[in-house]
């Protein structure tokens, strides 16, 4: 047994992203004596935060009012142009706005980084007193005897491949709280296991996903238009019959953030996300804002596209989910940072009255509640159909219906179908002999790249000398079950080159994983057919270490 360090706090919240920290400084503004820790397990606030991102101020808002006048970077540019594009292989048409419900606008919004916001939040919850501990994952969660959860235990530090202690072993702490706030993000590892515990999935779909893939990029001044938005839809997608959809936000200092999204319900093994989004970006309509730019960072992440219906029970004994653990990504609005936080103010709202009357470790069923009849929900509940619909209708027949379905419930309060169904993203694969092989064009090396090139931009790094922290429940089924039947979807679907089929020796192949490249995305944990990968927090501070993501 280990000896394990001890510290006692009333609230402990993991991940330091939007929602964690608007958990924490809510808590201190309502109530300042309140002992009040994050665990971030990126290297520094910011470093695994990724997102496009537009960002709709709602709820900060009503965190910090004041936050224009208060150094935030994010209040630099507002949105002032925004088009929304349906594109074939070499044209493109613009959808009026006129066509799309009112919500589906950019007016009053802002484009900037996501993880710069997060930074500028932490330091106000540092000015709060709140205690943040980058590089210190949240690895185990700690319950009592009644089963009720009463805090997490940091990751040990300094431990071999094989699970040994090295020289410079640091055994992880035991952090304790009246109550814990699970805000991991997309996927989270912990709130997978709270899940299964909990049932907390017993009465909603279950969750669906998208991988979003991005890049920044420095451009041509003369080409810049700060505070310009351009969403696309159609191709490349549009020829391997699946859907999903491109951005690319004029930002600050000549810079435009650009990505791709690529719904994770594909049933064509050889669908290669990766490649989609560096195809994308040679349309002639891309390609002419990136020709004489340089691209400058890289990264890759999971986002929750299952809406209102797959949003889960929120509360269990002695702790919430909130923010993308919960999952409130607006999938249309491909916003999901202001529900996040606001889920996270409803929280600690929750949590401050519970500890003002004594209590812990209790169920908090008026949090739950108070989601449910909040702006979230209502939100959420115009949207539910469009991602179904599109999913279950194809791009153009389901975004027709869609766009059908939000304007019914904007107007009417009901849309062209009762709230759908989700069949999870693993279960949607299909054998590799009911298709054929797709042909990628080659990186030009100037606007396309190749995979491992681009994993650098990410600045990811994991300490070499650690356990493996993906991990397969049976080593077999790799080239036993997933390379005969799927073609070894492994080698595609992931964004970093993790996993590849090798056979050095000629003795027959085998899954190499390479988890120095993980840039923590949750893809594989999400698409493997099998589900026999399992992601779990590697050593504190690995992973990517985006700037101004």
């Amino acid at each position: 047994m280990i000896e394990r360090e001890e510290m006692p706090y009333d609230v402990v919240i993991v991940g330091g992203g939007p929602a964690g920290l608007s958990t924490a400084i809510r808590l201190k503004q309502i109530n300042p004596e309140l002992a009040v820790c994050v665990l971030e397990k990126g290297s520094e606030i910011g470093a695994h935060i990724l997102s496009g991102a537009t960002f709709d101020p709602k709820a900060l808002d009503e965190l910090l009012p004041e936050w224009r006048e208060m150094g935030c970077p994010m209040a630099e540019v507002p949105v002032t142009d925004n088009w929304h594009w349906a594109m074939t292989k070499n044209g493109k048409f613009s959808i009026p706005h006129l066509f799309m419900p009112p919500f589906l606008s950019n007016h009053g919004n802002y484009t900037g980084s996501l993880g710069n916001l997060c930074r500028w939040l932490a330091e106000q919850a540092e000015a709060l007193e709140v205690e943040i501990f980058p590089g210190f994952p949240a690895a185990e969660i700690l319950y009592d005897d009644a089963g009720a959860v009463i805090g997490v235990q940091t990751g040990d530090m300094g431990v071999d491949r094989e699970g040994n202690p090295k020289d410079d072993f640091q055994p992880g702490m035991n952090l304790l709280g009246k109550y814990t706030v699970f805000c991991e993000g997309a996927r989270g590892h912990l709130t997978k296991r709270l899940k299964a515990k909990y049932d907390l999935e017993a009465n909603c779909e279950p969750q669906v996903y998208g991988i979003g893939i991005k890049e920044l990029w420095d451009i041509d001044p003369d080409k810049h238009v700060p505070g310009r938005v351009i969403h696309t839809q159609g191709w490349p997608l549009s020829e391997t019959d699946n859907w999903g959809g491109g951005f690319l936000y004029h930002q600050a200092n000549n810079q435009v953030s650009l990505g791709f999204v690529t719904a994770l319900d594909y049933k064509n093994p050889y669908v290669y996300p990766f490649e989609e989004f560096q195809r994308w970006k040679t349309h002639p309509e891309i390609k002419a804002i990136l020709e004489g730019g340089k691209r400058v960072a890289y990264g890759a992440r999971a986002i929750n596209e299952g809406g209102w219906q797959s949003v889960p029970q929120l509360a269990f004994p002695g702790g919430v989910l909130a923010g993308c653990s919960a999952g409130f990504v607006n999938v249309p609005r491909i916003k999901g940072s202001h529900t996040a936080m606001k889920s996270g103010m409803l929280a600690a709202d929750s949590i401050a009255a519970a500890i003002a009357a004594d209590r812990a470790q209790d169920t908090l069923q008026d949090y739950d509640d108070a989601v449910r009849a909040s702006w979230i929900a209502k939100e959420l509940k115009l949207v539910q159909n469009a991602e179904p619909l599109v999913a279950k209708w194809g791009g153009e027949l389901g975004t027709i219906l869609a766009g059908a379905d939000m304007w019914l419930r904007t107007l009417f309060g009901f849309g062209v179908a009762k709230p759908m169904k989700h069949h999870t993203d693993a279960s949607s694969l299909q054998r590799a002999d009911l298709y054929q092989p797709i042909e990628y064009p080659k990186p030009d090396g100037k606007i396309s790249f190749d995979r491992l090139t681009s994993v650098s931009f990410s600045f990811t790094n994991h300490e070499e000398e650690q356990p493996c922290h993906l991990k397969l429940k049976d080593p077999a089924i790799p080239t036993a079950v997933n390379l005969p039947l799927y073609a070894g979807p492994e080698a595609r679907y992931c964004p970093a080159g993790v996993y590849e089929f090798v056979d050095p020796d000629g003795a027959g192949p085998r899954l190499q994983i390479n988890a120095q490249n993980c840039v923590h995305c949750k893809t594989c944990d999400i698409k493997d057919p099998t589900q026999n990968i399992e992601w779990v927090t590697p050593e504190g501070g690995g992973g990517p270490n985006y700037p101004n993501m």
